[in-house]
């Protein structure tokens, strides 16, 4: 009995969706849109003319895709991804952030995470904030489904 009981537990998944996590999942959707949208019209028609900042969009848009998925996906292992994505996020808004501050030249056009996201209302910057939390809240919570 005590293995049958460990294969179900080892058959269920940590939902990532449930409660908070569908606002979340719902954000960094509307954040792939947002940023991959950006990335391929500015790459494709006017690149040269901030190769850096366009790239870094570019980025944020696939950071965001896999954190996305991730969340989707549920289990530990996407839980675990989706933090590390998440925490790579945050970094790269607040370098991307501070650098658009400290040198505005180095960027001749903004970018996702330029002035800490203040192009999309700041949201860059906190949903990796509150990502974290609700994945590290999720972890080994008792929210499960089957796979």
């Amino acid at each position: 009995m005590a293995v049958t009981d460990s294969k179900r537990q080892g058959a269920r998944r940590t939902r990532l969706t449930g409660g908070p996590g569908m606002l979340l999942l719902w954000l960094y959707g509307v954040m792939v849109v947002g940023a991959v949208s950006r990335s391929v019209v500015q790459i494709s028609t006017e690149f040269d003319r901030a190769p850096l900042a366009y790239s870094l969009s570019a980025v944020a848009g696939v950071v965001y895709g896999f954190i996305t998925y991730s969340l989707v996906r549920g289990g530990e292992s996407a839980r675990r991804v989706a933090q590390v994505c998440c925490a790579a996020e945050l970094a790269g808004v607040l370098i991307v952030g501070t650098w658009t501050l400290v040198e505005p030249s180095a960027f001749p056009d903004s970018t996702v995470w330029s002035y800490y996201g203040r192009d999309y209302l700041l949201i860059p910057v906190i949903l990796p904030v509150t990502a974290l939390y609700w994945l590290r809240r999720a972890r080994g919570g008792t929210e499960t489904s089957q796979d």
